[in-house]
């Protein structure tokens, strides 16, 4: 690697965006978690019989949902911490598919992305 990927005001704004997405991310993290943890609580007051809300919708169902979306909360946080490591390394913005720079409005979007839009699309 010659020349670096993003000048310095595009690795600042990119951080600044990294920055941001990770307190996001880290909010709805505790938020699920809580969430989860309540509904754990709540069907340890019932019995078995009482599964269900009235509205049809079972714990287990609620709680299954809560931990799909924390377990893809936490995922995200890793591709956070990954993508600040690239930053120091000095390969981010560089596409693990191709080699190639992912062009910037695509940074800019997805902060976190490791693949261009051509690699990302031959996954599909």
């Amino acid at each position: 690697m010659n020349k670096p990927a993003l000048s310095p005001s595009e690795e600042a704004a990119i951080r600044e965006l990294l920055d941001a997405d990770r307190q996001k991310t880290s909010a709805r993290v505790a938020m699920l978690g809580s969430d989860r943890d309540e509904i754990v609580k709540s069907a340890a007051l019932t019995s078995p019989d009482d599964e269900h809300d009235p509205e049809g919708t079972s714990t287990a169902f609620e709680r299954a949902h809560i931990q799909a979306l924390l377990d893809q909360g936490l995922e995200h946080l890793d591709d956070l911490d990954l993508a600040y490591e690239r930053l120091r390394d000095g390969s981010y913005g560089i596409c693990a598919g191709c080699g190639q720079r992912i062009a910037i409005e695509r940074l800019m979007i997805l902060p976190a992305v490791k693949t261009c839009v051509a690699c990302a699309s031959k996954r599909r």
